[in-house]
């Protein structure tokens, strides 16, 4: 039996068996604008939450082994757009990501990034699909028995593979002591850090996950707002801010950005999630 718990739109925890959601807790956050200027949801609640991720499942064959794997940059803004713009820049070599029914993983193809961090965020657990993992290959997972989400191991074996720039998306402050070290282990590697998922995260785990950052989005989480509106250098977006705090993370905000045609006008009141927590 293939199991997987997303933590997903408003923070609600969905479990999705063999292709169908058998369980979607209440959502931590009433109103995401996301999800209301793309699907028209104007508050999260249990069914609406199992309504759309019901829809992903018969869509592109989210957490199955129809899983649609690849797809096209369509010009808009957010971290898999912005890794996916690196590769096709050669800026970095490869992402270290997550994917249902594999766990953490090593691409490099940036068509890959976009159907894997495109289409599912927030993935707090998985089992293996064995069609996903022969098409990704077992040798660019990190646990293909398992489907582990370790980012770290993760980061080790890009490294491993000989890869000397490398994207990797984190959402638990714990990684961010262990990601310094391998930065002081291989002097020669480059190490870009992307801090996804950030919504609930206490204000010490905002600090840690921040301060770890090349670039960072906010998500609903009032702590990183704060945070990241202080000491970042560039922000890109009003709604879900994504924030650079390093020079290198400013570079990619602006190197998407040139990709996309510049950045939207500001808008005076723009709509925020409900509540920042």
């Amino acid at each position: 039996m293939s199991e997987h718990i997303i933590e997903a739109m408003g923070l609600s925890k969905v479990t999705i068996k063999d292709g169908k959601v058998i369980n979607v807790s209440e959502p931590e956050i009433e109103y995401c604008p996301l999800f209301d200027h793309h699907r028209g949801i104007k508050k999260l609640t249990p069914e609406a939450i199992a309504e759309n991720m019901q829809f992903r499942i018969d869509d592109f064959g989210m957490c199955t082994s129809k899983r649609q794997l690849r797809m096209k940059d369509f010009l808009s803004f957010g971290i898999s757009e912005i890794i996916c713009t690196l590769l096709d820049e050669k800026i970095i070599d490869c992402a270290v990501m997550v994917l249902e029914g594999c766990g953490t993983l090593v691409v490099w193809d940036g068509e890959l990034v976009q159907g894997i961090g495109g289409r599912v965020s927030g993935l707090f657990k998985t089992s293996p699909i064995p069609e996903l993992i022969a098409k990704i290959g077992e040798e660019n997972i990190v646990n293909p028995k398992t489907a582990e989400i370790n980012q770290i191991k993760g980061i080790k074996l890009a490294i491993k593979k000989g890869f000397k720039n490398i994207a990797v998306t984190i959402a638990v402050a714990g990684d961010a002591k262990e990601i310094k070290k391998l930065q002081k282990e291989h002097p020669d590697t480059n190490i870009y850090v992307f801090v996804v998922h950030t919504t609930q995260k206490s204000a010490k785990e905002a600090r840690e996950l921040f301060d770890i950052s090349d670039v960072a989005t906010a998500c609903a989480s009032k702590n990183i707002r704060e945070i990241a509106e202080a000491k970042c250098i560039k922000t890109v977006g009003q709604s879900i801010p994504i924030y650079a705090r390093t020079e290198m993370g400013k570079k990619f905000l602006e190197m998407r950005l040139a990709k996309i045609g510049g950045e939207k006008p500001k808008k005076d009141n723009p709509d925020l999630p409900y509540p920042m927590i």
